[in-house]
């Protein structure tokens, strides 16, 4: 295990496991409708979690990105939302979008986001996160599905990050608090 990991906190088996539960649930949610679906991963801490949604849901769908942020060069958000990669679609009133993103933590990004596609005219906008702290809320916000919850921890792995380190990681797993708090 590397060297700057406290603990594992979801290892590869669960997180297989979260996949193919959240897959099958939004495959079942919508199979019956009439616009395109649109997967739209909020890079780059997303990437692999809808890498494997995209391999288990069971239906046509799109795929598109975003770059949004809320985080500087540290562990503390700093609360302002900067768009610095953005959806460019003229057919946003037939697309049911479904934002895929990694962890939901003070929940202004999605929140933003979410209302921001329905203004741009998204026929409908729904959210997907593989992790969530609902203990670190900000603003009223609950994701459509949700992997699971987990504690007020700094978590890295499985494509979250920090510092741009840690993505590669199989698994989430608790860093130590030495390394973030230098």
């Amino acid at each position: 295990m590397n060297q700057d990991i406290k603990s594992i906190l979801i290892d590869e088996k669960e997180i297989q496991q979260i996949v193919e539960r959240i897959s099958k649930q939004i495959t079942e949610d919508y199979k019956e409708r009439e616009s395109n679906l649109l997967l739209l991963g909020i890079l780059k801490g997303s990437v692999v979690f809808m890498a494997d949604l995209m391999r288990n849901i069971d239906l046509p769908f799109e795929i598109d990105f975003m770059k949004v942020s809320s985080y500087g060069n540290s562990s503390k958000s700093s609360g302002k939302l900067n768009i610095t990669l953005d959806i460019k679609r003229e057919d946003l009133s037939n697309l049911d979008i479904l934002i895929v993103e990694d962890i939901v933590d003070s929940g202004r990004t999605l929140s933003y986001l979410t209302e921001y596609l329905k203004q741009k005219g998204a026929h409908s906008v729904n959210t997907v996160t593989l992790l969530d702290k609902p203990s670190r809320r900000e603003v009223q916000f609950t994701p459509t599905y949700t992997g699971k919850q987990i504690p007020d921890e700094f978590v890295v792995g499985y494509g979250l990050d920090y510092a741009e380190k840690y993505r590669y990681l199989p698994y989430v797993a608790i860093l130590k608090s030495e390394v973030y708090s230098k």
